[in-house]
């Protein structure tokens, strides 16, 4: 199918976006990479009045650290997060979580920030966002806020973004020195959207468990942290026991979806096997690394 009439506007600066936004009034549609949005627009799925372009904008694809925190630029391809030193060094929790997306020409396209402005439940980095505790900065006719993870996604496909805001920055803090992670992901084919996916960190003394996180993907509406999961570890440790108790505790907290690629208790199930997985994966790899 074709896309619905549209008009088409290709800012220079962040605050001409705004004001085109404002003037069609929430019926205008931000464009960054376009792998999800020009697919739902092709299937009428979204029938936008007007589509703001932001790649003309300067100053919105820039990688800096300061003070322990990494920023990037809403409209840095995914692509280059996989390769950056930087990312790779501070967040490779996030530079692991890329190789997972789609496939090359997707990777190459899309933006870390259209990826969280879309709010697929099954996508992977609205995820890390939730187990690194990051944050966007977002941009509206108010001025500039920050809005945490846990505050952004609201429902499938929906954030806490205002019709007439744009996430100009992304911020995670840097990962601890000598962290764990891992990532469980289960697709019916490499490249598909994840039915259901774990990422875990972890910062381990000895057999103890000094921090704990972990956030699901494609399993509920929205990507959520499962807290009393994390606590069951720092609180009983990394020893099998307390990793299948926690792996437990997740299944249990998790509000899985039905559809198509698999019922609720199927999810339900693959979130205690991933979980489990994505815990002795983090602590193999670490301890031969």
């Amino acid at each position: 199918m074709k896309p619905a009439k549209f008009e088409y506007h290709v800012p220079a600066s962040v605050e001409e976006a705004l004001q085109i936004l404002a003037r069609y009034q929430g019926e205008a549609r931000v464009l960054a990479g376009g792998q999800s949005l020009v697919p739902m627009m092709n299937f009428r799925l979204a029938t936008p009045a007007a589509i703001v372009d932001l790649n003309c904008v300067a100053g919105l694809a820039e990688i800096g650290a300061a003070d322990g925190v990494v920023t990037i630029g809403a409209m840095v391809r995914q692509r280059r997060i996989e390769f950056a030193p930087m990312i790779a060094e501070k967040l490779p929790l996030l530079s692991a979580a890329t190789r997972w997306i789609g496939h090359l020409p997707t990777r190459t396209r899309g933006t870390i920030g259209g990826s969280i402005a879309h709010a697929d439940p099954a996508a992977e980095i609205p995820m890390i966002l939730q187990v690194l505790e990051g944050e966007v900065v977002v941009r509206g006719p108010q001025g500039e806020r920050r809005i945490a993870a846990s505050d952004l996604f609201l429902a499938p496909l929906t954030t806490s973004l205002a019709a007439d805001e744009i996430i100009t920055e992304v911020r995670f803090p840097a990962m601890p020195a000598g962290v764990c992670h891992a990532i469980e992901e289960f697709a019916r084919r490499k490249g598909d959207f994840a039915i259901a996916a774990i990422s875990v960190m972890l910062v381990r003394d000895g057999e103890r468990c000094t921090m704990a996180r972990l956030a699901t993907a494609g399993i509920g509406p929205v990507t959520v942290r499962l807290r009393d999961a994390e606590a069951i570890l720092e609180e009983r440790g990394l020893g099998d026991a307390a990793i299948v108790s926690a792996a437990e505790k997740a299944a249990e907290l998790v509000e899985p979806m039905s559809d198509q690629h698999g019922s609720a208790d199927y999810r339900r199930h693959l979130t205690g096997v991933l979980t489990r997985r994505a815990v002795h994966k983090a602590i193999t790899e670490r301890s031969h690394a």
